[in-house]
């Protein structure tokens, strides 16, 4: 079930304070609250809950608000309802009409509310920010027409990969597995595997390869021995087989990719196995763990227009056509013009209505064209902005692929969200006569 978003009553309270007569009505966040469509969302967001069963959620503009509010400062959930107890300005951008002195709700609701709305509610929050830039001036319709598009690494918040601790993981978990159940093994390796890890990473250190192979070696084997104990447990008993479920064939993975290196599709994190190995050519970081994500800016306003994330480990060209007919989708306008770099050589897409610029392209460039085409850098700080502007970090915190997705679009929700507040910070300024030669659209594009 869902409650109604608040109405505004237009009373007072004797023991309690109106918002309104709190705060300030020309603050930069009290004017997003009139601008926002709240009306809307709450049209296209109930659909993912259900009528007439279930105990009554938090409404549609407090859970939005909240998710609103965490990617424009860059919180975690708990952190985002314990600053709305003491912020008047955040409880009036979520609707309340009295300051409250409780949670809004309790921070687990904000990661059920993600998963409820998926990638689909999360695109139409992002949806909503270009409806607001576009109604507050920050962008125009015509700035929709070209577009800068480019990939980097969604890393996940997962320990870096070696064949000694996964080995000894799978172990820990196998184990926690058979004693849940009643499976007895004929000898854990609890002792005899934590030592064989410390020795490793100490031989490992001191550079003795030989030494250390042979304890990472005793690692994997203490995990052979205990999943050849498992089956043949279960092949005496059927009915244990779906009580191990996938922890059974992830272990037995692991246990074959320490002894081949070429194995394919490896798996680098015990919880998180849909976590990828991205070599990106940094000379600091050689390879990355995570997924791919494609992000699309407006080349004049450095406004997002598309963000997805792609699994697989998809050749960026491969990703085009699928990014365009996002930022179709979400802004209701084809673009024109589509920056790009080298990496997107061969990208296949023939669209007439469409033209794909590459970086260093010569054929058929007039010197406008090669002034967007210089602004297609501009892209790459947006990128790190996405990433690090916020205090959760650059990482990737959300469970699974569908985490993958809903990190991306939260992270464009947050630009998008800053970039509109300081226009209208500056835009206040330049009217009150306080900074007489700042103009916000000298500024746009900073």
């Amino acid at each position: 079930m869902l409650k109604q978003n608040p109405q505004d009553s237009g009373q007072n309270d004797l023991l309690r304070s109106r918002l309104d007569a709190i705060i300030d009505l020309r603050h930069e966040l009290a004017k997003l609250t009139g601008v926002v469509g709240w009306a809307g969302l709450e049209a296209d967001l109930a659909s993912y809950y259900c009528v007439d069963n279930g105990r009554p959620g938090g409404s549609i503009r407090l859970m939005a608000g909240l998710l609103l509010l965490k990617d424009m400062k860059g919180l975690s959930d708990e952190e985002v309802c314990g600053v709305w107890r003491e912020n008047p300005y955040f409880q009036y951008f979520c609707g309340e009409e009295f300051f409250q002195h409780r949670l809004p709700v309790e921070p687990p609701s904000l990661s059920i509310f993600r998963k409820r709305i998926g990638a689909g509610g999360m695109e139409r929050l992002l949806e909503e920010t270009i409806r607001v830039g576009l109604k507050t001036g920050t962008i125009t319709a015509r700035d929709l027409q070209k577009v800068n598009v480019d990939t980097t690494v969604q890393e996940k918040a997962v320990r870096f990969p070696t064949d000694t601790q996964l080995c000894h993981k799978a172990r820990e978990e196998v184990l926690k597995t058979a004693d849940h159940y009643g499976v007895e093994v004929r000898q854990s390796y609890v002792r005899k595997s934590k030592q064989a890890v410390f020795l490793a990473n100490r031989y490992m250190a001191a550079r003795q390869m030989n030494r250390g192979r042979k304890q990472i070696k005793k690692v994997r084997n203490y995990l052979g021995r205990v999943l050849r104990d498992i089956e043949r447990a279960i092949a005496k008993d059927r009915s244990l087989e779906g009580a191990f479920g996938d922890d059974l064939t992830k272990a037995r993975k692991i246990y074959e990719q320490a002894a081949d290196r070429k194995t394919p599709n490896k798996i680098y994190s015990w919880h998180a196995p849909e976590v990828e190995c991205i070599a990106k050519g940094k000379s600091h970081k050689k390879y990355e763990f995570g997924c791919k994500a494609s992000l699309a800016s407006t080349s004049k306003s450095n406004f997002i227009v598309g963000a997805m994330a792609h699994h697989g480990r998809p050749y960026d060209g491969h990703t085009l056509a699928t990014v365009l007919g996002q930022i179709e989708k979400l802004t209701g306008i084809k673009p024109g013009e589509a920056h790009v770099d080298l990496g997107y050589r061969g990208h296949g897409i023939k669209d007439s209505n469409t033209e794909i610029i590459l970086s260093r392209q010569k054929r058929g460039i007039t010197p406008a064209k090669k002034k967007r085409q210089k602004r297609r850098n501009a892209i790459e700080p947006i990128i790190g902005h996405c990433k690090n502007d916020r205090k959760v970090g650059p990482r990737n915190w959300l469970h699974g692929k569908a985490g993958d997705r809903i990190n991306v679009l939260a992270m464009a929700i947050g630009f998008n969200l800053r970039k509109i507040l300081r226009w209208i910070f500056l835009y206040l300024l330049s009217r009150l006569g306080i900074w007489q030669n700042i103009r916000p659209w000298q500024t746009a594009a900073a």
